[in-house]
């Protein structure tokens, strides 16, 4: 029987402060954004750790460079499952290999939360090709240099406070590696909904989204608590599609987890 353990019960941050801090558009003001930014992230609760590792944060160029190529989704849903997927029974073939290791889990998750292994496996497979490729950017690094950009920083600003907050927590290590826009872990969390959503499943004590317990049961969690009805379809026109949308925008994204999960729990 698999203990699950309940989320860490501080209250994040859903609205960045009001700030002082001067935003850039390149590398010359991050250091001096970093301090100011420092009391601000101490004033919301980070502490030494944390502050540690924004000290030695980096501008992160390949996150620059990738915010600023951003294109969108403008495939067809065969073209986008094609490129990402390769084909809808190929992914599903992979992906009943990976549920097939761990039947009592999934099942165990589903019991907990009402979300079926397709859809969880789905969006494994979609994030991180199941764990293969998590990012290749240090979290910290990414996620303060999007939060100093002046494009998006009073979004990503209590992200960034979050980021920090869990290295103070031990979950997540200071040079810890992940996507450009600082997602992490095997289902690509922002930190801000890792220390909101995040679960324990293992019971080891700790949060950690790079453990596929953790992040499985975490991505259950988070499609609960955003409205997933139990036992209901998740189809498009169905009562769940619609919770696909708070997980990614794109409708062509959300109708491709929708079809691969339904090939998955065949």
């Amino acid at each position: 029987m698999i203990r699950f353990a309940t989320a860490l019960a501080a209250a994040f941050l859903t609205a960045a402060p009001a700030l002082a801090l001067e935003c850039g558009n390149t590398a010359s003001g991050f250091d001096a954004w970093k301090r100011d930014f420092a009391p601000i992230a101490q004033s919301q609760g980070v502490g030494q750790r944390g502050l540690q590792a924004l000290a030695n944060a980096r501008y992160s160029t390949g996150t620059i460079n990738a915010d600023r190529n951003q294109k969108g989704v403008r495939y067809a849903l065969d073209d986008f499952i094609r490129i990402r997927l390769g084909s809808l029974d190929s992914f599903a073939n992979t992906a009943r290999k990976h549920k097939a290791r761990s039947p009592d889990f999934y099942a165990a998750l589903e019991r907990q939360y009402g979300v079926p292994a397709g859809i969880l496996l789905a969006i494994h497979g979609m994030e991180t090709g199941f764990g293969r490729t998590m990012g290749s950017v240090p979290v910290v690094s990414s996620i303060t240099t999007v939060a100093y950009d002046c494009r998006r920083s009073e979004f990503f600003i209590p992200h960034a406070i979050a980021a920090l907050v869990m290295v103070d927590r031990g979950m997540l290590s200071p040079d810890q590696i992940g996507a450009f826009h600082g997602e992490l872990g095997h289902t690509q969390f922002l930190p801000g909904n890792a220390l909101r959503y995040g679960v324990d499943a293992n019971g080891d004590g700790r949060v950690d989204l790079y453990s596929v317990a953790d992040a499985m049961a975490s991505t259950a969690n988070f499609l609960r608590q955003k409205g997933w009805r139990p036992g209901q379809g998740y189809q498009q026109g169905q009562p769940n599609f619609r919770v696909l949308n708070e997980w990614n925008a794109a409708t062509v994204y959300q109708q491709a987890i929708a079809l691969a999960a339904e090939r998955i729990d065949r």
